[in-house]
């Protein structure tokens, strides 16, 4: 049963008109009221039906979908072909929704508000995008809310992130996943089978799970030729991986670090396009060449890549079709896979940017 305007009042001990003055916000209220009429709120999950109050069963014209990220690439394509699909609707005039693109910054806290204020909003669906941030607490929070919000008839669809498992058993979300792991063993086995041998790894941040996803691919490819990290280096042991950010400074950072822990690695795998670029910027600002002294490698393909130069290897995730398939199963208009969760194959892309070691030592 949904919890009330009058449920949260009886809770708080005040009036109903009191709880209505707090959430809108528009009446002065004392502060010690206000902090127990918000802590009710939360005690109760009470949620707010904005503008669909006197029609509680029925969703808006509103598609939610969340991104790490606006101004990178990688969300940026998979948002355009979003809201292409959304915009479009397909099945005659007038047959599309509104696509409202949500902007995180890779924070959990932003991710929970605006699954918190599309849940208000009633949105007909919501797409999350991009790695998930790997903490028990903030997963149980997001699959708390987006099980809610499927409960109320809400399409789910995950794009580009592990699929979750809601409290009743239901399928709940779609999820559109990449091939991270095989992706990057690929392109790790290619610079083994150039005949390198001592290969840094830029990688990102810690708790998201696209960087162990691709940092476990990497090391697979390590350990089936004996090159395993030492004993002890696991995620944030130095040695010859360090993490850092998907960004271009990130890359130039991590990658002078580790020329300072290994002055003779022959090949740097990046956490991304963007990233290697700034690995490939920090490689000649020491006065080394690519790939005569050093191969870069990326990953995700992006637009930029092939005219890098050197153009870059990287690994290819067709992020226009995944955000296109995205579209369609927010939109309905694709049935959901066999047992909710769809896999967007990687390709590896050997461009110039990768060669077989120098004699550099």
């Amino acid at each position: 049963m949904a919890v009330t305007l009058a449920d949260v009042a009886a809770r708080a001990g005040v009036s109903s008109a009191t709880v209505s003055r707090v959430l809108n916000g528009n009446y002065p209220v004392a502060g010690s009221t206000r902090e127990r009429v918000q802590r009710a709120v939360e005690e109760l999950d009470y949620v707010v039906n904005g503008q669909a109050r006197a029609l509680a069963a029925a969703t808006s014209d509103l598609v939610g979908v969340l991104v790490n990220d606006v101004a990178d690439p990688f969300f940026g394509v998979i948002a355009s072909a979003l809201q292409g699909e959304i915009g479009a609707g397909g099945a005659g005039p007038g047959s599309g929704k509104l696509a409202v693109v949500c902007n995180t910054g890779g924070s959990p806290e932003s991710e929970l508000t605006y699954l918190t204020l599309l849940e208000r909003q009633r949105a007909a669906g919501v797409v999350l995008t991009g790695g998930a941030v790997e903490d028990e607490a903030h997963t149980a929070a997001v699959t708390a809310r987006l099980a809610r919000l499927a409960a109320s008839g809400t399409t789910v669809v995950l794009c580009g992130r592990p699929a979750l498992d809601f409290p009743d058993g239901s399928p709940g979300a779609t999820t559109v996943a990449f091939d991270n792991r095989g992706g990057a063993r690929r392109l790790t086995e290619h610079l083994l089978s150039l005949g390198h041998r001592r290969i840094g790894c830029v990688t990102g941040p810690v708790e998201r799970s696209t960087t162990r996803h691709r940092l476990e691919g990497h090391r697979a490819a390590l350990a089936a030729h004996g090159l395993g990290p030492a004993p002890g280096d696991g995620p944030d042991a130095p040695g010859l991986t360090v993490h850092g950010g998907y960004d271009r400074a990130s890359g130039y950072d991590a990658a002078l670090e580790l020329l300072r822990r290994t002055p003779d690695l022959t090949a740097i795998v990046a956490a991304n396009d963007t990233v290697a670029l700034g690995v490939c910027a920090a490689l000649r600002d020491r006065g080394l060449s690519i790939p005569g002294d050093v191969s870069v490698a990326g990953f995700d393909d992006l637009p930029f890549s092939v005219d890098a130069s050197p153009a870059l290897t990287t690994v290819r995730i067709p992020l226009q079709e995944a955000g296109a398939r995205a579209g369609r199963l927010v939109m309905g208009r694709q049935a959901p896979p066999p047992g909710g969760v769809s896999t967007i194959a990687t390709e590896l892309m050997v461009r110039a940017s990768t060669a077989p070691p120098s004699s550099r030592s």
